[in-house]
């Protein structure tokens, strides 16, 4: 009996000891971040190709809602269309209060491994949809897409704040430019390739499932968390209760929910705009490579301005950008007018969606609930994103472009709003 209770003792001795350990290692590792070096460097380049590969696709969608409406699917309205273009984001940023929450438990590699396969499948399923095959193309462009692709988004973000402290919106920018690498090459693969006779739809969908596959499996090998998974597991009834009452982080809410509302209106419409405008099909295909190509342009420029400028003002300022440009595309016609709307609305979008992460980074004080945390913003920018395209496509009936216009102005307008408020607590606290 004195054995069994020494063993026993012994046993609970050495767990504890087990225990400190590697909270001790998590804690070293915590507090020497490397801001920098090889590794780190190539998590960013894994998670940049994942942003490629699913976001870029995403951001696309334009291409195939001016495609589907005059060609592949005329048997259905521009607004039924857009839903399509709407679940994948929705899922994507949806899933990310399960993937979020699972990348804080450390399964960040489970996470990559599925996503990337179920994210490569439904590409290649798409290549079997024939003309007016709506719901085959739902399945695989809005459900499959979306889910493989929430799996993902979180956590390839998520695992680059392991690596980087102060460089930390920078890097984040660097991965987040990924969707713009993404929505440039997309537009013009595609494109080019449903404009050549000899390729049909199946042959032009699968030589692009090809390139993401390829994306996908650098992005796995690349990518590795720096940190062991925490001892201890955020308790998600008092995480979110707690959530409830910060008042600075509901209102980030808004950010993210406003911004979803209104985001993808002239990335998903300024082609079918040039289109329907008399536009040359050769201009109208570029129109979306010039918007996403100035986005680049715009997170690289918030790469290295967020070393200088705080996040919250970074995102105030390309806000109201986004906001202006809805509201001009009202008055979209020339050839002149599409470009300036791609510039501008490029820019600024750019800067906008590769500073929420650091902005949501920036009012969060519990690094081991920041899967969560995102999980959370996104998801509401998940919600806007199903429901914004559908409204406006609406909208857009007998194409009044002033409709729809008037409400993604509005909705980055108010998105603007509630960062100024972020940014005026922010400083009310920084200065007590």
């Amino acid at each position: 009996m004195i054995s069994c209770n020494e063993d026993r003792l012994h046993s609970e001795k050495h767990d504890i000891e087990v225990d400190d350990k590697c909270s001790e290692t998590r804690s070293s590792l915590t507090g020497t971040c490397p801001d920098g070096g090889l590794r780190a460097w190539s998590v960013v380049l894994g998670s940049l190709l994942v942003q490629f590969s699913c976001s870029g696709y995403v951001c696309s969608y334009g291409v195939f809602q001016d495609y589907y409406t005059r060609v592949y699917m005329t048997n259905y309205s521009a607004s039924a269309i857009s839903w399509i273009g709407s679940v994948a984001p929705f899922l994507m940023l949806m899933m990310g209060l399960l993937s979020g929450r699972l990348y804080d438990r450390g399964y960040c590699m489970i996470l990559l491994y599925s996503g990337a396969l179920i994210v490569s499948l439904a590409l290649f399923m798409l290549s079997f949809t024939k003309p007016n095959q709506y719901y085959l193309a739902f399945i695989c462009q809005g459900l499959g897409l979306g889910l493989g692709g929430g799996m993902i988004y979180i956590p390839s973000q998520a695992v680059v704040s392991q690596y980087f402290d102060k460089r930390q919106p920078m890097a984040l920018a660097i991965v987040l430019s990924g969707v713009s690498f993404g929505a440039i090459l997309t537009p013009i693969m595609i494109n080019n390739l449903l404009e050549t006779a000899n390729l049909s739809f199946a042959t032009s969908t699968r030589i692009h499932a090809g390139l993401t596959t390829v994306a996908l499996i650098l992005a796995c090998v690349l990518i590795r968390p720096r940190l062991p998974p925490p001892n201890t597991h955020v308790n998600l009834f008092a995480c979110l209760k707690k959530l409830s009452k910060d008042r600075l982080y509901t209102i980030t809410i808004g950010v993210f929910l406003f911004f979803g509302l209104g985001l993808f209106f002239p990335i998903f419409f300024l082609q079918l705009a040039a289109t329907t405008h008399g536009l040359s099909n050769e201009f109208a295909f570029y129109s979306l490579v010039i918007l996403n190509g100035c986005a680049c342009a715009g997170s690289f420029i918030c790469a290295f301005v967020s070393q200088k400028i705080r996040a919250d003002y970074l995102t105030i300022y390309s806000a109201i950008g986004c906001s202006v440009v809805c509201f001009a595309f009202a008055a979209v016609g020339s050839a002149t007018s599409v470009v300036l709307i791609g510039v501008v609305y490029g820019v600024s979008y750019g800067i906008l969606i590769s500073i929420l992460t650091p902005l949501a980074s920036l009012v969060n004080d519990e690094p081991k609930e920041l899967g969560f945390r995102l999980g959370i913003a996104y998801a509401f920018a998940g919600v806007a994103e199903l429901a914004g395209p559908p409204i406006m496509g609406a909208l857009l009936t007998g194409y009044h472009w002033w409709r729809p216009a008037l409400f993604a102005g509005m909705a980055m307008l108010a998105c603007t709003a509630c960062v100024i408020r972020v940014a005026f607590i922010l400083r009310g606290r920084n200065s007590a």
